[in-house]
């Protein structure tokens, strides 16, 4: 059955008494476990919802117009979709905390949609993807642009920090995120804004078939589909949200983190070059206005 057929549903992972138990929302602030019972989400620890851990979380590199034209002044970025991977630790949810190093200059926000696999996928057309999809959530794609001179091939370090992949708050099918807008709010501000089906330039059904030529997708795997423009810095205490109507709404907050112990010691260090800045504080002058006010009325993100 296609993930746009059928009712709104929305799943949802929590903790409960220590234990992950998943329910499907019954109604403004009622969850119901699939063991029958009622709690309230609020007051519980949400999980990202997908398999725990999944086997690969795969990730677009530029899709939407906005962005091409931020970045390289021409909507559609590339021919075709290109990717990166990020592991699994990268994993957060809803409401949990995004740890910035100390030596981290610039930790940048990219509000996006996932997709979630939900059963085994290989070799498909993309008319045949929505078959093959659990449902959608709001995510995260954070980065680490200080390494983005030494990491700009594989995004390892880039975008594979720990907690560098929240997702949530619930996995929704019954709804066709093309037809929906997504929104990011930095405190509370408007800092990136997409009518989804006007700006990407290949939906989740494209990318899934792309991918699934070559590389099996699992039951749980996430498939992360690109942000529009407008992706700049936070700082320890900023909260971060992203929004899809008629999904959800995810929530993080930016906590500062002591240096890794063995900074200096091995490795390359983080960066602040030409290269960094280029991506890390975008091109404002290919930005609508309100974004770039929105963003200066608090701290810019750049310092340390």
């Amino acid at each position: 059955m296609s993930v746009l057929q059928g009712p709104r549903v929305e799943r949802r992972k929590v903790l409960v008494e220590g234990s992950a138990s998943w329910g499907t929302m019954a109604g403004p602030g009622e969850l119901r476990l699939d063991d029958g019972r009622l709690v309230d989400p609020s007051q519980l620890s949400h999980l990202p919802p997908c398999a725990t851990p999944p086997s690969k979380i795969i990730a677009v590199h530029l899709s939407y117009a906005s962005r091409g034209i931020e970045s390289r002044n021409n909507p559609k970025p590339t021919e075709t979709p290109t990717y990166f991977t990020k592991p699994f630790t990268a994993l957060n949810g809803h409401n949990g905390q995004l740890v910035k190093p100390e030596t981290i200059r610039y930790l940048n926000y990219e509000g996006e949609f996932a997709a979630v696999i939900g059963k085994v996928t290989r070799n498909i057309l993309p008319e045949e993807a929505w078959d093959h999809i659990a449902g959608f959530a709001p995510a995260l794609d954070m980065g680490a642009q200080d390494f983005r001179d030494t990491d700009q091939g594989s995004m390892l370090r880039v975008k594979g920090m720990d907690g560098f992949c929240p997702i949530g708050p619930g996995l929704v099918s019954g709804v066709d995120p093309r037809q929906e807008i997504l929104r990011t709010y930095r405190n509370g501000l408007l800092v990136q804004e997409a009518s989804i089906g006007e700006e990407l330039a290949w939906g989740p059904d494209y990318m899934i078939a792309d991918i699934a030529r070559y590389i099996t997708l699992l039951p749980g795997d996430i498939v992360l589909t690109g942000t529009p423009a407008h992706s700049r810095s936070l700082d320890p205490g900023d909260v971060i949200e992203v929004e899809i109507t008629n999904i959800g709404r995810l929530k993080n907050t930016v906590v500062g983190g002591p240096a890794p112990r063995a900074e200096g010691l091995v490795g390359h260090p983080p960066m602040d070059s030409p290269e960094v800045r280029r991506v890390a504080l975008g091109f404002d002058e290919r930005v609508r206005e309100d974004l770039k006010v929105n963003y200066r009325g608090g701290s810019h993100g750049s310092s340390r």
